[in-house]
């Protein structure tokens, strides 16, 4: 194969990829606390790419090919959604960096979802069940007053969480030197690889707020348009030169 359609179609592939990217975010332009992702592409050197006088075609395909590929890699952005009030006292959001510690199954979660509710125990737990982590490990409401759907719960702006006026414990709000080591693990929650999580010190909970999404759904249609309209162009390139490679090889072949 031609080094022109080897790179039309890793811009292809590549634009595929960075659709799918997109449609996912469109998809999720509504989930509270979502990070959208992005997409970067590492061009092509010119001088890296095999000549045109390879003595053999095959052993060129075979072994030097993924020079002509448009390198495609993607990467969440972490930028703060914005501030919804829904005036619920067991909505919450960070202001700032930072992420709430949850406990899954598989061990310790970090997410910025914070529309949390209260189980049957009175814990504060995410709507998949997941409890909350405060510094003193799963936050329950036990109040001596009331039935614990009825406690007057309050978290302070440090995250102090209070019961019927009693400070009970304080969430824990980590944040993480180097973003990248975190993966996503469904339902806008991630998980750590190989980096610790670092306690904020002076984190900034708005009480009775959401954050939500950071996907700018007019920007990524925009993006949709246009990364369509380059698919359709290497599409044009791979048939032109296709179209052109059959001709040449059947005006030799009548010579």
């Amino acid at each position: 194969m031609s080094g022109d359609i080897y790179i039309a179609a890793a811009g292809a592939l590549a634009s595929e990829k960075r659709m799918q990217l997109i449609a996912n975010n469109l998809a999720n332009v509504n989930t509270v606390g979502f990070k959208m992702d992005r997409g970067r592409y590492q061009m092509i050197n010119p001088t890296d790419l095999p000549g045109q006088t390879a003595a053999n075609p095959a052993d060129l395909a075979a072994t030097r090919a993924h020079l002509f590929w448009n390198n495609f890699s993607s990467y969440t952005d972490y930028s703060d959604g914005a501030l919804k009030q829904t005036d619920n006292d067991f909505d919450l959001a960070i202001v700032g960096n930072g992420f709430f510690c949850v406990q899954g199954p598989d061990g310790e979660h970090y997410t910025r979802k914070g529309n949390f509710t209260l189980d049957a125990d009175g814990v504060l737990v995410t709507h998949n069940g997941w409890p909350v982590l405060g510094n003193g490990g799963e936050i329950t409401i036990d109040s001596q007053e009331n039935p614990h759907r009825d406690a007057r719960f309050v978290v302070d702006s440090q995250g102090n969480v209070a019961v019927d006026g009693q400070i009970i414990d304080q969430l824990r709000i980590v944040d993480f030197t180097e973003l990248k080591s975190l993966t996503k693990a469904g339902d806008t929650l991630f998980k750590a690889t190989g980096v610790p999580a670092n306690e904020v010190a002076e984190a900034r909970i708005s009480q009775g707020f959401i954050e939500t999404s950071n996907v700018d759904s007019v920007k990524m249609m925009t993006e949709m348009i246009e990364v369509l309209r380059g698919y359709e162009s290497y599409q044009k390139i791979i048939q032109n030169a296709d179209e052109t490679y059959s001709q040449a090889i059947e005006k030799i072949g009548a010579v």
